[in-house]
């Protein structure tokens, strides 16, 4: 037997058991299903349109000095998704026509 630093002893390495047990977890069932729903294209897809909305997010937090989103207001919040809106806008659009030259 071997001491560790606190008061508890424990043996060294199941020196009288034949074979050591590794106990599997409760909830290692839902943890296989998920493991295996991760190599479907459906899951890719998810991820690709979760991160879209999570740079979003992360623009309106430190672009625009909201990090304390959860504790403002709702139409402060509106308010920077619009400006958000229309600056994806403003670059989708045409490019402006040349400005004309004095004759």
């Amino acid at each position: 037997m071997r001491r560790t630093a606190g008061p508890y002893i424990r043996l060294s390495c199941c020196p009288n058991a034949p074979h050591r047990k590794i106990p599997r977890d409760i909830n290692e069932e839902a943890r296989d299903v998920a493991r295996a729903l991760y190599e479907t294209p459906a899951f890719e897809q998810s991820r690709r349109k979760r991160k879209r909305v999570e740079m979003l997010f992360a623009h309106l937090k430190r672009s625009l000095r909201l990090g304390r989103l959860r504790l403002r207001g709702q139409d402060e919040f509106l308010l920077a998704a619009i400006a958000q809106n229309l600056r994806k806008l403003a670059k989708l659009g045409p490019d402006p026509p040349p400005a004309l030259q004095p004759a």
